[in-house]
């Protein structure tokens, strides 16, 4: 058992009935010492040996009944009795709560304290090792497994979903779209990764006409007069107009410098420029964003994609093993081998995730140990006493015990002591 483990397991309230038996074995010592010392005093003169066991039995019930009163004054009033300093846990709790969330954010919820300690942890290393370990070996994908699978089926789905959704959407209007846009499109024909596109809008105008040659035909037939129906020139100058299309189409497909397609990259060109630098631009995107965001439609496909992400994620968790299979499985292990040997790679995850578990601590670490304290204020004084009193029972029990037995020896000691000197 790893030493985490042993810690928790440690902290982990013992069971009612074991907390029982060790408060009766404590409290049967101090009977039986009880009994002892009766006994030892009625036999004393009998044999001076029995004034030693007198000596040990009655410092032991002293030691007993002292460390009895401690313990319980640390709870509760002893015997009913309200008497000063005791019941100590139920009047503080308050405090307790205060020093315990001081605590938790002066050691662990410090933005310093985390980035100290963010720097002894191998994030990428050990996503690397989970991803390329062989399938079914190790509690830790198994653990991780049943973690995350018992965190998603708790967890309120509608009350998550609307978190994961308001997030998104949240995310989504403080971001500004048009200077990424206008860099992706800069991007883009810089490497000339925009010729495709104009390539398939050149096929699909092309496409658009051949499957709209009526329209055309009869726009130019609605907008002729009558001698020129009575000519046939409305017919003469649709096939004009068609056929004039249809070769402007070929020849900018089958020449990258036509120069309409020179035009369409001098728009884009401005287009990427008026997207990074242009206000009016940028606000017109930005009234596009929000639009879009503030559909319905936009709402349905959010819908969608939350609750795909959790079928997918509780599918997956179940079955770790088999999300590590096939061709997903082989990209996933290449990936946790390149993270285990690309010191690179290495290093920008690990500084990432310092990075995010920091931004987390400074943004919502107040936010935690506000939560801790007002938890422990809200609870009442009975569930405080029980809770901490199960937690340390065992220990509590044994400070009963071991203070009948140094009483005793104690006792004895100054009891021989006397004798002897």
């Amino acid at each position: 058992m790893s030493l985490f483990a042993r810690s928790a397991a440690s902290l982990q309230p013992i069971p009612e009935d074991r907390a029982r038996a060790m408060r009766a074995t404590a409290t049967g010592m101090l009977v039986l010492m009880a009994g002892i010392f009766v006994l030892a005093h009625s036999m004393e003169e009998t044999h001076p040996a029995w004034g030693f066991v007198a000596a040990f039995a009655e410092a032991a019930m002293v030691g007993g009944l002292a460390d009895w009163f401690a313990v319980t004054a640390l709870f509760r009033h002893p015997l009913g009795i309200p008497i000063p300093h005791t019941a100590i846990v139920p009047r503080n709790k308050d405090r307790i709560g205060e020093q315990l969330a001081i605590f938790l954010k002066d050691n662990f919820l410090t933005a310093s304290v985390v980035a100290r300690r963010m720097k002894r942890f191998d994030v990428a290393g050990a996503i690397g090792r989970f991803l390329t370990g062989p399938a079914g070996a190790g509690r830790t994908r198994e653990g991780a497994s049943r973690l995350v699978v018992m965190m998603l089926e708790s967890l309120d789905d509608e009350r998550l979903g609307d978190t994961v959704k308001s997030a998104i959407a949240s995310r989504l209007r403080n971001v500004e779209f048009a200077p990424m846009l206008g860099q992706l499109v800069e991007a883009a024909i810089r490497e000339n990764r925009h010729v495709p596109v104009i390539d398939s809008i050149v096929r699909w105008a092309a496409n658009i006409l051949d499957a709209n040659e009526d329209v055309v035909r009869a726009m130019v037939y609605e907008r002729a007069n009558n001698v020129m129906r009575w000519l046939a020139l409305d017919d003469r100058l649709s096939n004009a107009i068609i056929n004039g299309l249809r070769k402007l189409l070929i020849q900018m497909e089958a020449d990258p410098h036509h120069p309409l397609r020179g035009k369409a990259n001098e728009g884009l060109v401005r287009l990427a420029f008026d997207l990074q630098n242009d206000p009016d631009a940028q606000a017109k995107v930005e009234r596009y964003k929000l639009e879009m965001l503030d559909n319905p439609a936009f709402t349905d496909w959010l819908d969608g994609f939350w609750q795909s992400a959790r079928e997918g994620l509780l599918k997956a968790a179940r079955d770790p093993d088999r999300m590590l299979e096939g061709k997903l499985g082989e990209a996933l292990k290449d990936l946790g081998e390149t993270l285990q040997t690309d010191p690179r790679l290495n290093r920008a995850i690990n500084s990432f995730a310092r990075r995010a578990t920091v931004g987390v601590v400074a943004d919502y670490g107040d936010s935690i140990v506000k939560l801790v304290s007002d938890t422990v204020r809200g609870w009442d004084a009975e569930t405080v006493t029980s809770r901490l009193e199960n937690a340390v029972g065992r220990d509590l029990q044994y400070i009963r015990i071991n203070g009948t037995l140094v009483g005793g020896l104690v006792g004895l000691t100054i009891h021989t002591g006397i004798v002897v000197f």
